[in-house]
């Protein structure tokens, strides 16, 4: 059976995928929306939604789960303080991605993500 196996590697492997994750989360916390290629912002999405779930509850150990996850303490004043209170009575979805024409120099399909 194949369970568990829809996670999209991106071309690298696990350390690297990991990091960009991590720079691509906290440029999405810095200013609100990136943009980036597709499959990029759809690998992005469940990362950084389970990040703000995590930051709804201001908490201690909420903080420091964020802070393992991002790898630094470098944006996490912003999500407790402005991005997680906005969505204290939402259940989830927090992010839109919006997909914007093909980059013209490889064609490679690019995407606007943003918080909702």
């Amino acid at each position: 059976m194949k369970h568990h196996g829809n996670t999209s590697k991106l071309g690298r492997e696990s350390g690297a995928r990991e990091a960009l994750l991590r720079g691509l989360a906290k440029n999405l916390i810095l200013h609100g929306r990136i943009q980036t290629t597709e499959p990029k912002a759809k690998a992005l999405r469940p990362f950084i939604e389970k990040i703000v779930t995590i930051a709804r509850h201001d908490t201690v150990g909420a903080r420091r789960l964020v802070v393992s996850r991002l790898g630094g303490e470098v944006k996490t004043d912003k999500l407790f303080k402005e991005i997680a209170p906005r969505y204290l009575e939402r259940a989830g979805g927090y992010t839109r991605i919006i997909k914007m024409p093909a980059r013209s120099g490889d064609a490679s399909p690019q995407a606007i993500i943003e918080f909702v």
